[in-house]
């Protein structure tokens, strides 16, 4: 029987527990937020109001159903809109610069040149990376891309050697290797549609199997596919904070995405055991090679080999199949370009297969790949977070602070690149990135910008162009009357329904 003694020193001891978890929630969610918008106002810097809780994710929610609820008739590359409207609808209350909020956190989205040349610039800044979220650190671990301080050094370190020029030359005939199999495969596929975002997901899983752990697709398959599976989830989860009830009640997505973690880690592991079982016996050039000779020296554990893996398995195939599958709707609508194309690829390689010397004589096809990043760019946002006050510009900004480098509106900004920002020009960058960005060099960064810049850019661009060089040789596409052209933001900027061409055998 309880009695009155136990009641009253049960209520005596969870009274202060209740009390400063109350005062937490408050200084959260109401006390932090509005110390912060008034130091930003006080700066002339406004925004949309502070919601208690959710802030502006109710409304980006809003405004993206409704931009999305839209038809699209053909083909238009003025995508910037229906992906972020409430960008567009911000940036005409509030001015080049503004303040929103992802539930309590605050968000400083910012497009002056000024400011992003010294966030670029300035260490302490360029160096934080913000907390991604629960379902993206189950999906990329304490890897490159969500590690910091002295052990995202260590990691660079390692990437940087893994993705230099000798690395990158050794690579090209395995990048060769692997667009043969995918064009033997086609040759079933002949005067008829072919879904290209299916067909090149499948080509860098398998690029990257082989370069940089020295297997098949088929070995690696699994892991892609799961991890493609944790990414969607992770995307729709983008705008939908997780408060305190979803550490004690888990949803479906929260359950499945425990499911494909311990799986990919599972799979991950044997494949490191395998590989350490051939360390004598094999060559360690590779990505894993080196993983795991920095393990041997004390430098990496385990569980970092396993993160880095994933994190290379999730950039690399993202990044490099929608690169490619962009650039083929693009060449299939824009037939000059893609025959432009073709004749620089029978100049320099005739019909030989690419060699890593040829491919920086690749001019058009160069033009072709960086108009179709700044169109559509992998990534629609550079993100860091201030970890103390910092001096920016003319700007002080409180620690603890995200700040957002909006990628897609500068690269569709007409302000920047003219009325015909929207059109497909490749000739935009006909004497170089540096000159078509020398009044703005901020307007333009596919591959984000500072120390954390994208360590596999070069990787990424290798394998494009070697697999665009010998699809020209073989191939010319024409669009697909199926095609429906709706990109997506999940993660990446992705085409919702894929990418459906005509193939067509050259003669």
């Amino acid at each position: 029987m309880i009695s009155a003694n136990m009641i009253l020193v049960f209520l005596t001891s969870v009274t202060p527990l209740l009390l400063l978890a109350l005062l937490n929630f408050f200084h959260k969610m109401w006390w932090a937020p509005n110390r912060i918008k008034l130091a930003m106002s006080s700066q002339g810097i406004k925004g949309p109001p502070y919601r208690f809780i959710h802030g502006n994710t109710k409304e980006i929610a809003a405004l993206k159903d409704q931009a999305n609820s839209y038809t699209i008739t053909g083909i238009s590359h003025d995508i910037y809109p229906r992906i972020q409207p409430h960008f567009v609808t911000w940036f005409k209350l509030y001015g080049e610069n503004f303040l929103d909020w992802y539930g309590p956190q605050a968000e400083l989205v910012i497009t002056e040149a000024e400011i992003i040349r010294e966030i670029a610039s300035n260490k302490s800044v360029s160096l934080a990376r913000p907390d991604l979220g629960l379902y993206h650190k189950k999906m990329l671990g304490d890897g490159l891309v969500t590690s910091s301080g002295k052990k995202w050094a260590s990691q660079r370190k390692l990437a940087n050697h893994a993705f230099n020029a000798e690395s990158l030359k050794n690579m090209i005939p395995t990048m060769v290797a692997s667009v043969e199999l995918m064009l033997h495969r086609w040759i079933e596929m002949t005067e008829n549609e072919v879904e290209m975002n299916a067909e090149f997901r499948m080509l860098t899983a398998e690029v990257i199997s082989r370069t940089a752990f020295g297997t098949s697709y088929l070995q690696g398959k699994e892991i892609f596919e799961m991890l493609k599976e944790m990414s969607t989830i992770a995307g729709r989860n983008y705008y939908n904070p997780q408060g305190f009830l979803s550490k004690i009640v888990k949803s479906s997505d929260d359950l499945k995405s425990d499911e494909l973690q311990k799986r990919i880690q599972e799979l991950i592991m044997e494949t490191i055991m395998e590989r350490e079982k051939m360390m004598g016996n094999s060559d360690n050039d590779d990505f894993l090679g080196q993983l795991l000779m920095a393990k041997n020296d004390n430098q990496i554990s385990t569980q970092d080999i396993i993160d880095e893996c994933k994190t290379f398995y999730v950039s690399g195939d993202g990044t490099t199949s929608l690169v490619l599958s962009w650039v083929v709707l693009l060449l299939s609508i824009h037939k000059d370009w893609q025959e432009k194309a073709r004749q620089e690829v029978f100049q320099i390689f005739g019909k030989e297969s690419p060699r890593f010397e040829g491919l920086a004589k690749l001019k058009t096809i160069g033009m072709i790949i960086n108009e179709t990043l700044r169109l559509y760019p992998p990534g629609t946002a550079i993100i860091r977070k201030t970890q103390g006050e910092v001096k920016l510009g003319n700007l002080t900004v409180p620690g603890n602070i995200i700040l957002h480098v909006p990628v897609l509106a500068l690269h569709h900004d007409r302000k920047i690149w003219g009325e015909d920002a929207h059109l497909f020009k490749p000739e935009r960058f006909s004497r170089g990135i540096s000159e078509a960005t020398k009044n703005n060099p901020s307007a333009y960064m596919p591959f984000g910008f500072g120390p954390r810049n994208c360590v596999g850019s070069n990787f990424a661009t290798n394998t494009a162009k070697v697999t665009l060089a010998m699809m020209l040789q073989h191939y010319h596409f024409t669009p697909s009357p199926n095609y429906v052209h709706s990109p997506v933001h999940v993660m990446m900027l992705v085409p919702k329904n894929g990418v459906q061409v005509m193939l067509h055998a050259l003669k």
